[in-house]
């Protein structure tokens, strides 16, 4: 079904950011879109830990050896790995950190260069991702928590934004905040509210969502499969087919691509 309404689509490059409150769950959502669009293997496809955590390889089941924060420790300290770099263009260099999965590929920023700095990672992961991206047909962007990466344009240019929250009003209130900011800044970017967690009862979170004039995309119900796999470290990727949130999430890229 995804595949056949995507034919439909013009053969430009589409890129889709997830982002939200820290620990709503837009990691595991972004895993989840990577497998089931990776499973179709019709695309190329691009996946990016645009997140300080660093969680993303693990959802994905990818040991993860060099990052963009190390490609610019190494350009600001090694003055020898700086010449290389600069005989030629920088793309080649991201393109050479870039990992294999099953059926997609992953990019992985890294944790900041100092205390309470990155905005120099952000920067070359900005450039990284507007030049990797035109090489694959979908890019799937695991942003940082918060408004922060939206505010510095990081994800400039994105076709859908997707906004993740739990069922909390704290969630809600980061899930805001984020909207604001694309309305100002990203008008032209197509967003969505994701409700993670759900238990069925988000009366009070869809009121919200109504009030900030957010639309709502879907919601992913609460997941034992899911659950028990974070607490084992297992790959998310490899969730059974059958799990709640697989389900739901597959709803969801079926309307992103309608």
């Amino acid at each position: 079904m995804i595949a056949q309404k995507r034919d439909q689509m013009s053969m430009k490059a589409q890129k889709i950011a997830v982002t939200g409150k820290g620990g709503s769950g837009k990691t595991a959502i972004t895993a989840i879109m990577t497998g089931l669009l990776a499973g179709e293997g019709k695309r190329r496809i691009l996946a990016i830990d645009a997140d300080s955590s660093v969680s993303l390889s693990y959802a994905l089941g990818i040991d993860v050896r060099r990052t963009v924060s190390e490609i610019r420790r190494d350009v600001i300290e090694d003055p020898e790995a700086r010449r290389e770099i600069e005989s030629r263009h920088i793309r080649d260099a991201m393109a050479e950190i870039v990992e294999a999965g099953k059926g997609f590929d992953l990019l992985t920023m890294g944790r900041p260069e100092g205390p309470g700095c990155f905005c120099g990672t952000n920067e070359l992961l900005r450039y990284g991702i507007d030049s990797l991206s035109k090489q694959y047909d979908i890019t799937l962007i695991d942003c940082e928590a918060g408004p922060e990466q939206v505010n510095r344009r990081v994800v400039n240019g994105v076709d859908f934004l997707i906004i993740v929250t739990d069922t909390s009003t704290r969630g809600m209130h980061a899930a805001r905040a984020i909207n604001e900011v694309i309305q100002r800044d990203m008008k032209s970017t197509k967003t969505g509210l994701v409700i993670n967690k759900s238990r069925g009862t988000d009366q009070t979170i869809t009121q919200m969502a109504d009030e900030a004039g957010l639309e709502i995309l879907g919601s992913v119900p609460d997941d034992d499969n899911l659950a028990e796999y974070d607490s084992l470290g297992k790959p998310i990727i490899d969730l059974p087919k059958t799990s709640f949130s697989i389900v739901a999430v597959q709803e969801m890229l079926q309307m992103i691509f309608s």
